[in-house]
């Protein structure tokens, strides 16, 4: 059997449709169709995964994650038809690992799980200490940064920012997180830093117009796109 992926959502149409997508592809799959069941079953089953719905009766998807968040690392997926970019905000700054808006595309819901089983896994271990993303190498160890096999000088802030997303590989890092890892606590009027440094490593090490590497996700951050 497969990773275990708790699947949280009022709806039964998608909450059957989820599960048996995943159970298709070999995971192991429990429901819960309420905020209260979702902890008692997280509580209970200690799933590598969860989707979680933010729109559920009784206890919302945000407090949910909340209270996960207060005992766990477990990755969580929100599926939602909350469309606000602060509640999508709250919810990847509260620790949620992707973010997804209904009406979804299963494929996609699907590949987001995968990466977020895959952060969860290297949290639980070292992680490896050399990432390959496309023509891009970065050596955690030396800190060196090839692209296409030829070394790319990058400036500490650059290094970090990079570093930082390559060791989320897939997830989306928001604007704040970013901020605060590569600049530290308080310091939410870096923003225009961030931009410039990412421009830079689009500059260095993708496409500056279409990027394929470091993508926007619009209004809420970026992330490091990582081929399977």
């Amino acid at each position: 059997m497969g990773a275990r992926v708790l699947v949280v959502d009022d709806e039964p149409p998608i909450l059957r449709a989820v599960a048996a997508n995943l159970r298709a592809r070999g995971y192991d799959v429990l429901t819960a169709a309420t905020g209260e069941a979702a902890l008692t079953a997280a509580q209970a089953h200690q799933p590598d995964c969860i989707v979680l719905d933010l729109g559920l009766p009784g206890i919302d998807g945000l407090e949910v994650l909340r209270h996960l968040r207060s005992w766990t690392t477990t990755p969580v997926v929100i599926l939602t038809a909350v469309d606000g970019e602060h509640d999508k905000a709250t919810a990847l700054d509260l620790g949620a690992d992707d973010y997804v808006t209904k009406p979804f595309d299963m494929a996609d819901l699907l590949a987001r799980v995968r990466v977020a089983l895959r952060h969860g896994q290297a949290q639980g271990s070292s992680g490896p200490r050399t990432i390959q993303a496309g023509a891009v190498q970065i050596d955690l160890e030396t800190r060196r940064v090839t692209c296409h096999g030829q070394p790319v000088q990058l400036t500490p802030t650059e290094y970090r920012l990079l570093e930082v997303l390559a060791t989320n590989p897939g997830r989306l890092c928001t604007y704040r997180f970013l901020i605060e890892q590569v600049w530290g606590l308080g310091r939410d009027e870096k923003g225009q830093y961030l931009r410039a440094a990412m421009a830079n490593l689009r500059h260095k090490l993708d496409d500056a117009f279409v990027p394929q590497l470091l993508v926007t996700e619009p209004g809420t951050g970026y992330r490091l796109l990582v081929p399977n």
